[in-house]
């Protein structure tokens, strides 16, 4: 059997800079595709396409896919008016991750959305965003610097069976902003240990749908199982 082909959304960048050159990028942290490589997968990028319509077909083509983190989503796409923590608008980047979201819901795509991945995916089903958290420095320790913290998933959910039934589960994290109302259909299946800020979402009443967002970054650390979780669903619907 062919292993599984997942793709992953990146960055774009107005300015980046590598060797002797200083331009527009649009970039990804390496972690996400050597997890995905350690899962057993192939990775393949997903830049913003200038046509969200451009995500049918892209999705045609993938098993999984994997939204994620990055920039504060414009607050105008949950109905609210931005507030002056609020990082800048990436309207590209918006509108194609919410409508790569919304395809693979639609085509039952396996999907795990990390960090602001999450909230994407709240937001793709009608949901809102906390602009600031008030325990930010919890969550968000020094620039460019993961926070390991503890998160306590909800018995009996999908998180809970890929995370083992661990009571409490260490995960590094960097976010600001944390989902407020929930999307239509989403349950909150994880919290942090500490302030109850929700870590994980999930899209029950799919059954055979591995749908998962979490709010801390695996990429980061050494937990493989969740990308495990992932590759096995998307690998579950590949012949040949």
């Amino acid at each position: 059997m062919a292993p599984p082909l997942i793709g992953i959304t990146t960055y774009l960048e107005a300015s980046a800079r590598w060797g002797d050159w200083h331009l527009p990028a649009a970039l990804l942290p390496a972690g996400y595709h050597r997890m995905a490589q350690q899962a057993g997968a192939r990775a393949v990028l997903l830049p913003p396409d200038d046509d969200p319509a451009a995500a049918a077909d892209t999705l045609s083509r993938l098993d999984g896919l994997v939204t994620a983190g990055g920039p504060d989503i414009d607050p105008p796409r949950y109905g609210a008016d931005r507030e002056p923590r609020t990082g800048p608008a990436y309207p590209e980047r918006d509108a194609w991750e919410l409508a790569l979201t919304r395809e693979a819901l639609a085509r039952r795509i396996p999907l795990l959305a990390v960090c602001r991945g999450m909230q994407i995916l709240n937001v793709a089903l009608g949901g809102s965003l906390v602009q600031h958290m008030p325990t930010t420095e919890a969550h968000r320790g020094a620039p460019g610097v993961f926070t390991p913290h503890d998160v306590t998933p909800v018995p009996g959910t999908l998180l809970a069976k890929v995370l083992e039934d661990e009571a409490t589960v260490s995960v590094p994290t960097y976010h600001h902003q944390a989902v407020d109302r929930l999307g239509e259909g989403l349950v909150a299946t994880a919290h942090a240990a500490h302030d109850g800020t929700v870590e994980a979402l999930e899209l029950p009443g799919t059954v055979g749908h591995f749908v998962l967002g979490v709010q801390w970054h695996p990429e980061a650390g050494e937990d493989l199982r969740l990308m495990q979780a992932l590759v096995s669903a998307a690998a579950s619907g590949v012949s040949g």
